[in-house]
């Protein structure tokens, strides 16, 4: 069985692509709420049902996205050509969400509106075919869980520049302006994630070419919904998904009224979060060398769940060291998956072409991508519901119910979810051995070319 090998330098360039991703994603996750409602100005009462429309739609371009990269393919590729057409839009995009024109309130809440969807749009353009891309680059599962190590840690030093990069930059160049200074911050990532994107394209190859079928929509979820262990994985990446972007959401809260942080605590905070989770994609990929990546997913999420309750019960206000030590171990534990997870959604691809008989691919990473997009709705509506409930207060001294809810969310609610998540892991059962045999009855049956 012939094996594809990458060179460091195709990894690296793969890696970059998710980089640029993340200036969105850890945006996103991290600071979008804070800056909705602390420096643009947004109630909180109107977050949840912003953030639930945005991600419909965005999950509707996942889709339309999804069917495309099947459809159409030319000399550089089937996922490549749409990096190259839509980095620069996707820039653009970035920087307008980050914009805060001095409008009344309803004509903010339409550009809010208006800026964020169009940037999910951009957003499912470049992210359907990059997360495609490493079926394209190789067929072997080692490589493409090197390659996907390489990817997260990229990814989480994209995070890193958002999380410590950002918090100054807006503080620096905005000349007590927070708002001017996030603009011109987010500005700066969303020129280095165009960036990335194109060296992306250039440094790599997609040398696998797999057979895919003109299928109408309603027979690739029919297909779809018999691939078992691929809606395993839907459900896992919900309920992960929720429960990363919940802490993530409020992090920043945490660090500023919890721990009663000054700017360079927040960034430290957060920061201390994603160097843990860089830590993690390194351990990740040299433990699954020897430990079963099954047993590692859904053990570290687990784990997660107790970590989460001990933070609840032993970190008080103000408690700064000891915060600043369990969240290093919480972020590092939660991303020890991560790897495993998206090396899985392309092996589930396969095993559902051998189990059927016939591929779906585009629309299965689609699909993932839309679980994603629905973990983040349900996260975003359920912070924006909760902020509202604990009765939160932009730039003022929290009550205490306040401060208890924002300990909530931090720990016990996201931990809850990641419990679900390892439980769901019980029921997936693509080992690298029984993946072997899956690639031979591929190979068998001449559904790879390439």
């Amino acid at each position: 069985m012939k094996t594809q090998k990458l060179t460091t330098l195709e990894k690296v360039g793969f890696g970059a692509g998710d980089m640029a991703l993340n200036v969105v994603i850890s945006s996103m996750m991290l600071i979008i709420t804070f800056f909705y409602t602390d420096i643009y100005g947004l109630k909180t009462a109107d977050l949840a049902l912003l953030f639930v429309i945005v991600k419909v739609v965005g999950a509707l371009a996942d889709l339309a996205m999804g069917q495309l990269t099947d459809r159409y393919t030319n000399r550089m590729g089937r996922y490549r050509p749409w990096l190259l057409l839509l980095a620069l839009p996707y820039g653009i995009s970035v920087f307008f969400v980050f914009t805060t024109p001095d409008w009344a309130y309803s004509a903010k809440l339409v550009w809010a509106y208006g800026t964020y969807i169009v940037m999910t749009v951009m957003t499912a353009g470049v992210g359907i075919p990059y997360i495609s891309l490493i079926s394209g680059l190789t067929g072997d599962p080692q490589e493409r869980l090197s390659a996907n190590g390489y990817r997260l840690f990229f990814a989480k030093i994209g995070a890193f520049m958002v999380t410590i990069i950002v918090p100054i930059l807006a503080q620096r160049w905005g000349n007590g302006n927070p708002a001017v200074g996030y603009q011109a911050a987010m500005a700066l990532m969303a020129v280095i994630g165009v960036a990335m994107f194109l060296f992306c394209v250039f440094t790599t190859t997609e040398r696998v070419v797999h057979v895919v079928e003109r299928q109408s929509l309603a027979d690739q979820v029919r297909l779809l919904l018999r691939n078992d262990q691929w809606l395993v994985l839907c459900g896992v990446c919900v309920t992960g998904t929720v429960g990363y972007v919940v802490r993530g959401s409020v992090a920043i809260y945490y660090a500023k009224y919890y721990l009663g942080g000054d700017t360079a605590t927040v960034s430290a905070f957060l920061s201390i979060g994603v160097a843990a989770a860089i830590l993690s994609m390194v351990a990740s990929t040299w433990v699954t060398k020897f430990y079963c990546k099954v047993k590692l997913f859904r053990n570290t999420q687990l784990a997660v769940a107790a970590i989460s309750v001990l933070i609840y019960l032993a970190v008080k206000p103000g408690d700064i060291v000891l915060a600043f030590a369990l969240y290093f171990i919480l972020s590092f534990v939660v991303d020890l998956h991560a790897p495993v997870f998206w090396s899985a959604i392309a092996e589930t691809i396969d095993y559902g072409q051998v189990k059927t008989g016939k591929r779906v691919s585009g629309f299965a990473f689609g699909g993932i991508s839309v679980c994603q997009k629905a973990g983040m709705a349900i996260a975003g509506a359920l912070v924006g519901i909760l902020l509202t409930y604990f009765d939160y207060q932009p730039n003022q001294a929290q009550t205490p119910q306040a401060l208890a809810g924002i300990a909530m969310m931090l720990s016990v609610i996201p931990g809850f979810f990641h419990f679900i998540m390892g439980m769901l892991m019980f029921k997936y059962r693509i080992s690298d051995a029984y993946y072997s045999t899956v690639k031979a009855d591929m190979h068998a049956r001449g559904y790879v070319a390439g």
